[in-house]
């Protein structure tokens, strides 16, 4: 059997994440069982979402122990199958984590007809497009002609947000963290507007960018955007909560915002927050109508791509700091 390179937790971040708190180790790879398959990784993904697992904040991913594979989603080639429903040779999306190899039951498994757009299979139509698609249709529920405002519109759930409501024929506002992601949210994506949370006069932007006010709000940073977001929100505005990256790589993570529930009841606005997990039985829904607004022209995703499995770590550290747009995508060799 192949020799099998792993990025492991080696410690849990107590303030900002670094590379130093992962290690590499090499192992050998396991004999398949009946039943297992046996995956070579060719690409994973890295999200936001995964510093809230090491923090321990994020329930559904179990609490975070130190030397063990840092997880995550990637697209794989079936080497070795114990199982007739999949052959050496297939393509598939799997529950990889940082690694060369990994074995898995083919229940874990989602074929895909090739390997070769793992951006696409593990971003647009992966975790971040059916974050998006389910949070804004199904949570906002737009209608033609509102307000939505999307935070860390340039990031991977962010981004497919803001073009799926224009697809809506909403008057769409980024926030981003600079006036190069602003740009390119406006004149690539076709947002109406973007605001930079950094410029010292952001409050002003932002009250100029929403003159109408604002019908959704799509939250992927909580803090002080969130609390922004709040005094705008329209009677019987919708806050979509995705995500709190502002309180994810800090030891001490911010207070909630003022305005709760005050502003809540008085613009009688709804706050929910989703997991993607709850639309489990519609993902094939999701993604047939995402890979149909693509071929369109109708959305255009971006990504961010590192290379090789040694790489992991900085592009992970890079994505916290918002050096990355997109999906950020790691190709193991």
């Amino acid at each position: 059997m192949p020799a099998n390179r792993q990025v492991v937790i080696a410690s849990l971040p107590t303030g900002k994440l670094e590379s130093s708190d992962f290690s590499t180790r090499i192992v050998e790879t396991p004999v398949l069982e009946d039943g297992q398959i046996l995956c070579r990784t060719v690409a994973f993904t890295i999200g936001a979402g995964q510093r809230a697992g090491l923090q321990g904040s994020a329930s559904y991913a179990g609490a975070p122990v130190t030397g063990v594979v840092m997880g995550g989603t990637g697209l794989a080639i079936v080497e070795e199958s114990r199982n007739p429903l999949l052959a050496p040779g297939n393509a598939v999306v799997a529950p990889t984590g940082w690694q060369d190899y990994s074995i898995h039951m083919a229940s874990a498994l989602r074929r895909v007809e090739s390997a070769t757009d793992p951006a696409l299979e593990l971003g647009a139509l992966g975790g971040n497009g059916l974050t998006a698609y389910f949070g804004l249709l199904d949570i906002g529920r737009p209608r033609a002609g509102e307000t939505v405002v999307v935070s860390a519109a340039a990031g991977s759930v962010g981004h497919m947000v803001g073009q799926i409501a224009k697809r809506e024929k909403c008057r769409v506002v980024g926030v981003a963290g600079s006036d190069e992601k602003c740009r390119m949210l406006v004149e690539d994506l076709g947002f109406d507007a973007a605001v930079n949370y950094k410029d010292p006069e952001f409050r002003a932007a932002f009250k100029d960018a929403t003159p109408d006010r604002i019908d959704i709000y799509f939250d992927n940073t909580g803090g002080d955007v969130l609390g922004s977001a709040l005094f705008r929100m329209n009677t019987h505005g919708r806050i979509v909560c995705c995500g709190v990256v502002s309180q994810y790589d800090t030891a001490n993570p911010g207070p909630g915002p003022r305005g709760i529930p005050g502003l809540l009841v008085n613009n009688r606005v709804r706050m929910e927050g989703f997991l993607v997990f709850d639309f489990l039985e519609r993902y094939d829904e999701a993604r047939r109508d995402l890979s149909a607004w693509i071929d369109a022209g109708e959305i255009t995703p971006k990504v961010s791509e590192f290379q090789g499995l040694e790489s992991a770590p900085d592009a992970f550290v890079a994505l916290l700091a918002g050096a990355t747009v997109g999906t950020t995508l790691v190709h193991v060799r």
